[in-house]
């Protein structure tokens, strides 16, 4: 995997589709990036992309597979396969409501009445349960014949889930991932990867070892095609570990809080104890499609430190409220709040840039999000539209409005930043931390050259010296 930064983008939200965003780099990110993560830009019924119809097309909107060959020749690209679900509108789940038993592909799907043994969970087994939702992940399912079932369904009712047990499914996942190879993609993320294995009497949330099974028959279609997986997930941060320990790519999702407690506190005692003991196979974050993670940080940070940065993000950041991340908004505060990482600093512009300088010179592949890419701010009209938590971060950016940003001071600094970032090769090397109070140094060695990054974490300040 190239070890530049990797953007993060909608395939309409840098422009209108792939064509505009295409030109957006060109014009003013070369050198800056040396590949795209574009989210889901398939068919979709739901979730902005994460509720596919099919993989083997894309959606018009955003342009064509041509299209993807092309922006292909010049940088890396990442697509996302939903593995654990598909839509509720896909050709395969239409035609099992349809035909239920006579149905080519009603194996695809899980019926509670086959998975449980009683043809229902038990309260208990329901309370095993890793969940999104306050009861037993399900839909009711009614038939064309006029019977009903229950269907496994972890997120919204757009997104059913696939029993990657079955041979109909191992073969639509193979298929999947030897088309997503033979068009474009040198790295495919695997999403929602821990919740795809379901097992009675457990979590049914990462469970071992069939998780394994099926990250290793996925790496070995994609090694076919020399493309690389990135499975994702949000919870404890052993997992990565655990993951990383097997020598597959890893999210450094515990990275954005811990920044945001060092800049919030000015001490760094925590982030480096993380930058010490974190995976070195790794892509590192401060922003994304979603929420910034909690979860993630848990035992990095206390409870009460946890706390703390919460509290801190709600007062000192810019135009962010606690209902942002609610029920209301169709969120649970737990798992993430909802916020543009520039607005989580206030809208500083040393803050942030230090934020940044500090993802860059930690361990991993950085990647940058495309609002975070323009120093984005919550974008609060585009929230109270939707009602989607989420979108305060999701913001749709006309050409016009990227010329307009790039006059900012920050934006242009931060365009420097990876461009250094790219270009420096001591970022080939070692990783060593110091932490004394406020102050924060960060080396990066290969061994020849030497790339050194000093930082006040509370005023700000910081310079980069290389030698």
């Amino acid at each position: 995997m190239k070890n530049q930064i990797m953007l993060i983008t909608y395939g309409d939200s840098l422009g209108k589709n792939f064509n505009e965003m295409e030109s957006v780099l060109e014009k003013h990110y070369q050198g800056a990036v040396g590949s795209i993560h574009i989210l889901p830009f398939f068919p979709s019924s739901a979730d902005r992309g994460f509720a596919p119809m099919q993989y083997d097309k894309a959606d018009e909107k955003f342009g064509s597979f041509e299209d993807l060959k092309r922006i292909g020749e010049k940088y890396e690209l990442m697509y996302d396969f939903m593995v654990n679900h598909i839509s509720a509108h896909s050709p395969y789940y239409l035609d099992f409501k349809e035909k239920k038993d006579a149905s080519a592909y009603k194996d695809m799907f899980i019926r509670y009445s086959e998975f449980w043994e009683n043809g229902e969970p038990t309260e208990e087994q329901v309370d095993k349960i890793y969940k999104r939702k306050p009861k037993a992940p399900y839909v009711d399912l009614t038939f064309a014949d006029g019977t009903t079932e229950k269907i496994w369904c972890t997120f919204s009712e757009e997104q059913i889930d696939l029993d990657v047990t079955s041979p109909s499914v191992k073969k639509f996942i193979e298929d999947t991932i030897e088309f997503m190879c033979s068009h474009g993609a040198s790295i495919i993320r695997l999403d929602a990867f821990a919740y795809a294995v379901k097992k009675a009497d457990t979590s049914c949330f990462f469970v071992e070892p069939e998780m394994w099974d099926l990250l290793y028959d996925i790496e070995k279609t994609a090694e076919k095609y020399g493309a690389e997986i990135l499975p994702e997930i949000h919870e404890h941060y052993s997992i990565q570990m655990k993951i990383a320990e097997k020598e597959f790519w890893v999210y450094d999702f515990a990275l954005p809080m811990l920044v945001l407690h060092a800049l919030y506190t000015h001490r760094g005692d925590r982030l480096k104890h993380w930058l010490d003991i974190c995976p070195r196979k790794q892509m590192t974050t401060l922003d994304t499609h979603d929420g910034i993670g909690v979860v993630d940080v848990v035992d990095l940070l206390s409870p009460e430190e946890i706390e703390e940065t919460k509290e801190l993000l709600y007062s000192k950041g810019a135009n962010v409220k606690k209902k942002y991340s609610s029920e209301e908004y169709n969120n649970l505060d737990i798992y993430q709040i909802n916020c543009s990482f520039y607005s989580a600093l206030g809208n500083d512009d040393d803050a942030y840039l230090l934020a940044r300088a500090i993802q860059f010179f930690a361990p991993g592949i950085p990647q940058v999000y495309y609002v975070g890419m323009l120093a984005g701010e919550n974008d609060l009209e585009l929230l109270e539209q939707t009602k989607e938590g989420r979108n305060i971060n999701r913001h749709y950016y006309t050409l016009q409005e990227i010329d307009e940003n790039f006059q900012r001071p920050v934006v242009r600094k931060l365009r420097d930043l990876m461009k250094f970032r790219n270009e420096c090769p001591a970022f080939d090397g070692d990783c060593l931390c110091e932490s004394n109070g406020s102050q924060l140094r960060i080396i990066r060695d290969n061994g020849t050259v030497r790339a050194v990054l000093e930082a006040d974490l509370e005023t700000y300040k910081f310079q980069i010296r290389v030698g």
